[in-house]
């Protein structure tokens, strides 16, 4: 059973035949301790605060049954990990370049709500200032009250930032706040202006997830790895 809070998503995944609903990871409707395994893939990563992101991990492990395992994985701080580039960075120039967009360093004021607000409104929370200022993993301190944006295919500089997506053929509406860019080259169709939305990411630096997991008395770390550009723990429900 796959959820998302995507309603696009759980309608491709419904068209596949796949069982999928529409919810939040910080209220799963579903009986606690009758699932013998959970996946958490680049979920908890979106959320604003420390203790929202633990949060989600405390429901991981409410969702299970004793001995069940969950399985998650966050975007790492570093992608750059003993001496290997992570395929992130490597795809720098692949084929996913056409579905994110490179709009340089710019920032955005936290008081100006994103596309969705009403998705998004953690990202721009109070909360969120006081994480900012950690400058652990050797990540800059964000001032001003605003976020980076992240070069897409370049290593993180802060560990709070937003990521632009260039969302490919879509058209905005009138009332749509987003970013435009010009498409460079191809079709007269992709010369025109095309949304850039910005995604809240807070990147988990080496440790940082695996020391949220060992906090929670109900679940044990059976193994923490590296894999890709990304921090992984596996939990064992007590």
């Amino acid at each position: 059973v796959g959820c998302d809070r995507s309603k696009n998503l759980v309608d491709i995944c419904a068209e596949k035949h796949f069982q999928a609903f529409v919810c939040d990871a910080l209220s799963v409707p579903i009986r606690s301790g009758s699932c013998d395994a959970c996946i958490s893939i680049a979920v908890i990563h979106h959320f604003s605060t420390a203790e929202r992101r633990l949060a989600t991990v405390r429901e991981l492990a409410r969702l299970l049954r004793p001995g069940g395992t969950a399985l998650i994985y966050v975007w790492a701080m570093e992608q750059e990990y003993k001496n290997q580039k992570s395929k992130y960075l490597k795809e720098k120039n692949g084929s996913n370049k056409e579905k994110e967009m490179n709009t340089g360093t710019a920032q955005r004021p936290l008081s100006d709500p994103g596309p969705d607000n009403s998705s998004q409104d953690s990202a721009w929370s109070d909360q969120l200032l006081s994480g900012l200022k950690d400058e652990s993993c050797g990540a800059k301190p964000v001032a001003d009250f605003r976020l980076p944006i992240h070069t897409n295919r370049t290593s993180f500089h802060s560990q709070d930032l937003l990521v632009p997506w260039h969302l490919k053929g879509g058209t905005k509406k009138k009332d749509e706040s987003v970013d435009t860019v010009l498409v460079p080259g191809g079709s007269k169709e992709s010369q025109e202006l095309s949304p850039v939305f910005h995604r809240y990411y807070h990147v988990f630096c080496e440790g940082e997830l695996e020391a949220a997991c060992r906090s929670l008395d109900c679940v044990r770390v059976q193994k923490s790895y590296y894999d890709q550009g990304n921090w992984c723990v596996i939990l064992e429900k007590l």
